[in-house]
């Protein structure tokens, strides 16, 4: 089934960012609004602790699991937003890697943030999402 998500491009803006600006849903789509994605295990252990990119594959994975719950794909993703604990760019960096490799030529509207702290022990990274299908 074809995406409810149309994302948008604005020619006039910067072609650098790796991720629409954008995106819009049909007035009669059903929106899913995702608590953040953590990288915890089934057991609920962090996974890949100490390793930003394995985090967010892991962020990655469950937020997969969470949306086909609710009816969806990433590709019915209308925006994330990717926290990583840490104030090097290049941990942030590491993280949006994996985010950006993970939605493919689905590049929706993302912020990406680095935060002193997350919730769990050795929590580096944490993904929201916001999806909308049309049932």
């Amino acid at each position: 089934m074809p995406s409810a998500v149309t994302l948008i491009r604005a020619a006039a803006l910067s072609d650098a960012a790796e991720y629409a600006y954008a995106a819009t849903a049909p007035a009669d789509a059903r929106l899913i609004f995702l608590a953040g994605s953590c990288p915890l295990d089934a057991d609920g252990s962090t996974a890949g602790v100490g390793d930003y990119a394995a985090q967010a594959a892991s962020c990655i994975e469950n937020m997969t699991v969470a949306l086909r719950a609710a009816g969806a794909e990433l590709t019915d993703v209308i925006s994330t937003r990717v926290l990583a604990a840490s104030t090097r760019q290049a941990d942030l960096v590491t993280a949006w890697e994996v985010v950006r490799d993970a939605f493919g030529d689905h590049d929706v509207p993302s912020t990406l943030m680095g935060v002193t702290v997350l919730g769990y022990d050795d929590q580096l990274v944490e993904i929201e999402a916001v999806a909308a299908v049309v049932d």
